[in-house]
């Protein structure tokens, strides 16, 4: 008796020991969610020309644009210039031209479509408690979108004197799933760094 409790407690004893836990941070965004973003402001920059000459030292005033990842949109779009033949100034001072920025939407979408019955939350009582049902569907359909959307004008930074506008830059960048029986699912379910296209939704189907 004494050695079958002895070796009761040097099992116990392991187990404990083997026992790990690991910490993980928890940020805002997952980095499917940032890259989404990041990949929609590349999309909106593309081919980004503004109403002076090229080779105009300009400056970017980034100073109103409000939005999450906004230095990575700065970045882009400072890139997109360089990219278009612009000389990119250090400050308004040295420059020939100021481009003021905003940011319209920088942000998440995501839609999804539901054959069948979508999560509820049901009351229960006069007190408003819910009871959460998950979803019973036959098919489903996940997109996520990332969304950008950035807009501006060009002034004589001496002067003030206006040298023209930008017509908003828009960019979406999409990755669709599909569930069926809510057990069998297929098409894209993330973005890999440094992927620059998420592929035909179509043929993710």
């Amino acid at each position: 008796m004494v050695g079958l409790r002895s070796a009761i407690v040097l099992v116990l004893a392991s187990l404990l020991a083997a026992c790990a836990s690991t910490s993980e941070t928890n940020p805002s965004r997952t980095a499917t969610e940032q890259l989404l973003i990041a990949r929609a402001a590349d999309k909106a920059v593309e081919g980004l020309r503004l109403p002076v000459p090229d080779g105009t030292r300009v400056f970017v005033d980034d100073a109103f644009f409000r939005a999450e990842n906004a230095s990575y949109a700065v970045s882009a779009i400072r890139n997109a210039l360089s990219v278009a033949g612009y000389a990119l100034a250090n400050d308004r001072n040295s420059a020939e031209a100021v481009f003021e920025l905003r940011a319209g939407a920088l942000s998440l979408e995501q839609m999804r479509r539901v054959v069948g019955l979508p999560p509820l939350a049901v009351p229960i009582n006069e007190s408003f408690n819910v009871v959460s049902i998950p979803e019973l569907s036959i098919y489903s359909r996940r997109d996520r979108v990332g969304v950008a959307e950035f807009s501006g004008f060009v002034y004589d930074g001496r002067t003030g004197t206006p040298l023209g506008a930008v017509a908003p830059m828009i960019g979406e960048y999409r990755i669709r799933s599909h569930k069926v029986l809510m057990v069998i699912a297929w098409g894209q379910q993330s973005v890999d760094p440094g992927e620059s296209d998420p592929g035909d939704s179509w043929r993710q189907f």
